[in-house]
């Protein structure tokens, strides 16, 4: 019998890659289903099998791996066809399938998209693909489609634009065209309609010309997710699709696929290494380690009731919004696993000790949560006072026309010993913040102090004096260290630079104790970046960071966002520790609030290039003042069983609805909210209860039945 309500079957999938050293199994044996107008999270860390899983269902497994074992079934949505193994089908049948049936938005939309073709051509070119449609029609699929996505405001919302637009540059105009234009709806004259569709039409082909470069991050996502619908899947792969993104961002484009799934009944698989993430979007989840499936339930199950030790680690490692956490808890805390002698896991065993409803993380004391009044009484360490940047616009004739002001009349103090935490979204200024301190970038007005001493204007040796002590930790771990130097290279590089350190063998020594003090083998500073995880590679940087001594002043930009949940805490941990060892300072900069606020005494808001506003942590999350920090507050994905219960009954609801209208004979709204309430929105046993009322008490009216229905299950409660 063909399961209708299924649409996509992993049976004992497996995949295997060959190396010369030996043959390493990604995934291992895996098994799952996908419901039809469902999500289905798949999350787990890097390496544990989640994207090699979607290439192995879409066909694009890399060289050399090879899928061993397994079917994958594909349902139809036509009734009496049967499913489809995708493992079993030609090239040519695959290519048919992927793109109609099953498409994908890979995780990283700026690698995904060709830079020398602008958005219009490679969108109508994968329409093209798989549509037989000419070149005009395949603009106009394209251009729908970035519609549905609201990267392209739609034909009402232009003609509004352009309307306003007109009124307010034509205020002295004549009265019949102001008149016009406030009935807008029924009465535009024929002239002003021809402008109306000119400046539509102009819109459209602007952003059709636009470059990949010329977006930012949570645009490319929705050309990637336009491109991906183009052609109506029953199916949608999400491969990380906000990772990179700040959470307000984020929010937007979750709240699109949300969008998408429910009026195209399409079902989604969403991969993230990221929980809270996943509670915002699916309904049931597969927890993915080492290559398996180690838990597979419904969303709400997996967050009230894990059972394996993986999932309890990967909820507990995310910082809290709503504790203030001295230490994360990390996966080892949780679990222990035994491997055999090629690394392969043979067992998991589950630590004992600790009680499961509750983390291992230490909460903060109250003298320590008073830490900053105390560092207050103190001289600041580091003080900017209204700092400027902007960077200018050039105009018609090579002159400067303008400039966009970066950072903005910015003054903050930063005290000995004490975390700023610095948060707001990509554009906001932060990064030239960091840099302008730094004197890698020079300011337009204003002034930078460090321990009192104005150092706007430092030069030569003062300055390589000054970048002794203070140090910066880079966002990407890949792209900071060199991939041709060994690690001990690297970190013994400041060391040789500034001619500090003693002889070769002590500025060794020195390397060493820091590699073995980050939690790296000391016997390891031979080897190269790229024989590092990331998690690793950002402990070297960390390492190379606190290679000087007289090191005073860290800013770590964005230094954990490129990092799973559980390395993320193993790193956050470290910064910790080793502040209260070497007496640092921290200027933590992010746009993950959550993570901010656990590292941070006091959080610095900014938007659009000035402070919105300075508290203290535990003031901004619980008492925000300004609109923005309230907006960042409430975008970040929480996870609390709350939020997930209210939106899984606005699944269902809306699911009832749907499928209600397509009743014959839809119920009364006051009926259709005691069924709803009675059968907790299944809409399948609704249909069944209606079928055999009619079957078994033929010829009544169809409001009869349904409060048949409502009184057989009001009966069966009692």
């Amino acid at each position: 019998m063909i399961d209708t309500d299924t649409i996509l079957d992993v049976r004992h999938l497996q995949v295997e890659f060959k190396t010369d050293e030996k043959q390493v199994i990604a995934v291992n044996d895996i098994r799952f289903q996908v419901k039809r107008g469902q999500t289905l999270g798949i999350v787990g860390e890097s390496g544990s099998g989640k994207s090699i899983t979607s290439l192995a269902i879409m066909g694009l497994v890399p060289h050399p791996g090879k899928i061993t074992k397994g079917e994958i079934y594909f349902h139809s949505s036509k009734e009496r066809e049967e499913p489809v193994d995708l493992l079993n089908l030609s090239d040519e049948q695959k290519r048919f399938y992927r793109g109609n049936k099953i498409a994908m938005i890979f995780q990283e939309p700026m690698s995904s998209l060709n830079p020398v073709y602008n958005i219009g051509f490679q969108l109508i070119e994968a329409i093209q693909q798989h549509e037989n449609v000419s070149s005009i029609e395949a603009k106009g699929l394209a251009i729908a489609r970035l519609q549905e996505v609201k990267l392209l405001p739609s034909d009402a919302e232009l003609m509004q634009e352009y309307l306003k637009e007109l009124q307010g540059n034509n205020v002295d105009k004549s009265q019949p065209r102001q008149t016009a234009i406030q009935d807008q709806d029924f009465d535009i004259p024929h002239p002003l309609q021809k402008e109306i569709d000119h400046y539509i039409n102009q819109q459209k082909r602007a952003l059709l010309k636009r470059y990949p470069h010329e977006l930012s991050g949570g645009q490319l996502q929705r050309v990637m997710i336009a491109m991906a619908i183009a052609c109506n899947p029953d199916i949608l792969i999400a491969d990380e699709p906000s990772t990179a993104l700040d959470v307000t961002v984020q929010a937007k484009i979750l709240d699109l696929l949300r969008e998408l799934r429910d009026n195209r009944g399409m079902s989604i698989i969403f991969i993230t290494h990221d929980l809270g993430v996943i509670a915002e979007i699916a309904d049931t989840v597969a927890v993915m380690y080492q290559g398996k499936i180690v838990e597979n339930n419904d969303v709400l199950q997996i967050f009230s009731n894990p059972q394996h030790p993986y999932t309890k680690a990967l909820l507990a490692c995310r910082p809290r919004l709503d504790q203030s956490q001295q230490i994360l808890p990390t996966v080892s805390d949780f679990m222990e696993v035994v491997t055999d002698e090629n690394g392969n896991v043979i067992k998991i065993r589950e630590k004992l000790g600790q009680p499961p409803a509750i983390t291992p993380a230490e909460v903060i004391n109250s003298e320590e949560s008073s830490a900053p009044s105390i560092l207050n009484l103190k001289p600041p360490l580091l003080s900017a006072e209204n700092l400027q940047v902007g960077f200018p616009v050039q105009g018609m004739f090579g002159g400067t026309k303008r400039y966009i002001m970066a950072v903005n009349k910015v003054s903050f103090e930063v005290y000995p010993r004490e975390t700023l935490g610095l948060v707001g979204e990509s554009g906001c200024g932060k990064s030239t913040l960091a840099r302008t301190l730094l004197r890698l970038i020079e300011p337009m007005k204003g002034k930078v102090k460090f321990e009192g001493e104005d150092i706007t204007n430092l030069a030569g040796k003062d300055l390589r004096r000054l970048r002794r002590q203070i140090q910066i930790i880079f966002q990407n771990p890949f792209s900071s260290l060199d991939p041709r130097m060994k690690i001990g290279e690297a970190i013994m590089e400041p060391l040789v630079i500034h001619k500090t350190g003693g002889n070769t063998k002590k500025r060794r020594d020195r390397v060493a104790y820091l590699l073995e003090r980050v939690g790296l083998d000391p016997n390891s500073m031979n080897r190269y970046p790229h024989e590092f995880s990331g998690g690793q590679r950002q402990r070297v940087c960390i390492a190379r960071s606190l290679a000087l001594e007289d090191t005073k002043l860290i800013i770590c930009d964005e230094s954990v966002s490129a990092l799973d949940v559980s390395v993320q805490a193993q790193v956050l941990n470290l910064l910790k520790e080793l502040q209260k060892e070497f007496d640092l300072t921290y200027i933590f900069i992010s746009h993950d609030l959550s993570v901010v606020k656990f590292m941070s005494d006091r959080i610095m808001v900014m938007n659009q290039g000035k402070i919105e506003e300075i508290n203290t942590a535990e003031r901004i999350y619980k008492q925000p003042i300004k609109d923005y920090t309230k907006k960042l507050i409430n975008s970040i994905p929480t996870g609390s069983l709350d939020r997930i219960q209210r939106q899984q009954t606005g699944r269902r609801s809306t699911q009832w609805l749907r499928h209600i209208e397509t009743y014959s004979s839809r119920p009364s709204e006051k009926l259709q909210h005691q069924l709803f309430v009675l059968l907790q929105g299944d809409w399948k046993r609704a249909k069944r209860l209606l079928d055999s009322a009619k079957q078994n008490h033929p010829g009544f009216s169809e409001d009869w039945y349904w409060e048949k229905v409502i009184y057989d299950l009001e009966r069966d409660r009692q």
